[in-house]
């Protein structure tokens, strides 16, 4: 192996095992672009390879790029973001709430900014073959409210007592429309009867506090993945590429315990610590340049399939399963004039072929509350999933090339909205709103080995409101929220 293509391999195999990958992205929980000069331009990359990280986008790129090495890294910023809840839900005629609600209120998530590292190489075998490796984050989510326990008002106190329906409250206790007891305090207010003795078959609702949420709560899911691209051209002017793509992903929930009750595996839901997923999956591509003006490009990356996160099956639908979802691309690049270039991409992500984020959360869990479990509770096949549809993005870039030593770059990207209204409050854990991004960039060649890139993104607020989720939270609703920056830094060497 070629001593180069040896220390660029070792330096991503030790950068894989010790950096984090993206908490936070843009499009869903995918990254809207990979490599600077792309970022900087929108995110297209699929008919315009500008360095090794266009294998995240299409591996046929790579046969378009010398033999180099990019390392990079990006400061990204997911804030604000968080969930308002509206002061909407429903009560009786005494005051108590007739279903689950989230305590009316604004809800920040902390974790102001991330470090984002990335590295790729590529090695010209031959005119028409070249082989390489590159390292990436392809996305996450990171949530982490702090002030109050998002889900307390789904469980009942510690030790509660509640009778079932169409049952009289014991003398001196009221019930609340779920069943729970109550006795009148000194100051009018209600008051929880609790007995640490009973069993759940003596109407024990929460023994021990089992199912009481805690603080902080939040989850976060972190994606790293390789690929290793090998390109074959058939021409000059057309590349086919193909790259096996392994990844490793880590996944932690806090603060999630009333879901333990509408889970078939209860001890699997939350506060578990990090658990880890691996798998594999294969991505393929072509581009072809049609004439000195017009360059096309098609990209296919399948499902990833995971092995499964066994510390959270009781959360996630299928028992744990949380595949990565396949992504296809189609680009075009056009010269308008020798030093300036637009270039248009259309990806597809297909969320909803993953239960875990395609089921819809606008379930009925009661049974599940009540002991009768079925595919429909939290780990069930049909368990309650964050309601995901495919999203589609529509990405527009342009370069100029200003001289031998500058270049600049602009984009912008729409991401179609993928979670319906009723959908919104169980997102409230990752709250991926963001639809516009806008880019601006610049390469400087220092040398003929050598260019340093610049890329800035930022993706204003955006809200999705939340409708009312009869089976969730009754009549309550609220609102979504997030804003972007992404700054990111990269050096080229060609050799």
């Amino acid at each position: 192996m070629n001593s180069h293509l040896k220390r660029a391999v070792a330096i991503g195999l030790m950068t894989g095992m010790t950096v984090p990958s993206l908490v936070l992205a843009s499009n869903g929980y995918f990254a809207y672009g990979w490599g600077t000069p792309s970022k900087a331009m929108g995110g297209v990359a699929a008919a315009l390879p500008q360095d090794t990280l266009v294998t995240a986008t299409n591996p046929a790129g790579m046969g378009f790029i010398d033999t180099s090495l990019d390392v990079g890294v990006s400061f990204f910023s997911p804030s604000p973001r968080g969930y308002e809840a509206n002061n909407d839900f429903s009560r009786n005629e005494m005051g108590f709430p007739t279903s689950g609600f989230v305590t009316p209120g604004r809800y920040d998530s902390d974790g102001d900014w991330f470090l984002v590292p990335s590295l790729g190489y590529n090695h010209v075998l031959n005119d028409q073959m070249t082989i390489g490796v590159s390292i990436f984050g392809n996305g996450g989510m990171n949530t982490n409210y702090k002030d109050r326990p998002v889900w307390e008002n789904f469980a009942g106190a510690p030790n509660q007592l509640a009778i079932g329906p169409g049952m009289t409250p014991p003398p001196g206790t009221f019930a609340a429309p779920n069943g729970f007891l109550f006795t009148m305090g000194p100051n009018g207010q209600p008051v929880p009867v609790t007995d640490p003795n009973a069993t759940p078959q003596q109407g024990n609702v929460n023994p021990g506090g089992i199912f009481t949420a805690t603080t902080p709560t939040g989850v976060n899911l972190e994606q790293l993945f390789v690929e290793i691209p090998f390109t074959y051209k058939i021409n000059k002017q057309h590349s086919l590429g193909i790259a096996p793509v392994f990844a490793a992903q880590s996944f932690e929930a806090k603060g999630l315990e009333p879901f333990r009750q509408m889970s078939l595996y209860p001890d699997a839901v939350s506060n578990n610590g990090k658990d880890w997923s691996y798998g594999y999956g294969l991505h393929l591509g072509w581009v072809g340049e049609i004439n000195d003006q017009l360059t096309l490009g098609a990209s296919y990356r399948t499902k990833l399939w995971m092995s499964d996160f066994d510390d959270y099956k009781g959360l996630f639908a299928d028992e744990g399963n949380f595949d990565i979802p396949a992504m296809l691309n189609l680009g075009l690049a056009f010269k308008i004039q020798p030093n300036i270039t637009l270039a248009f991409d259309w990806q597809r992500i297909f969320y909803n072929e993953v239960n875990a984020l395609g089921n819809s959360n606008n379930v009925n869990v009661m049974p599940c509350m009540m002991g009768i479990k079925s595919d429909s509770c939290l780990g069930g096949k049909n368990g309650l999933g964050f309601g995901w549809e495919d999203m589609d993005v529509f990405k527009l870039g342009a370069r100029w090339d200003y001289d031998e030593k500058l270049s600049f770059m602009a984009g912008a990207s729409y991401a179609s909205e993928f979670a319906p209204g009723l959908e919104g409050l169980f997102n409230v854990m990752a709250p991926a709103t963001i639809q516009w991004t806008f880019t601006l960039g610049a390469t400087y060649r220092h040398s003929k080995s050598d260019s340093f890139n610049l890329s800035f993104a930022y993706m204003p607020e955006a809200t999705l409101d939340g409708g009312s989720n009869q089976n969730i939270t009754g009549t309550q609703t609220g609102n979504l929220y997030m804003e972007q920056k992404d700054i990111e830094i990269s050096w080229n060497h060609r050799f």
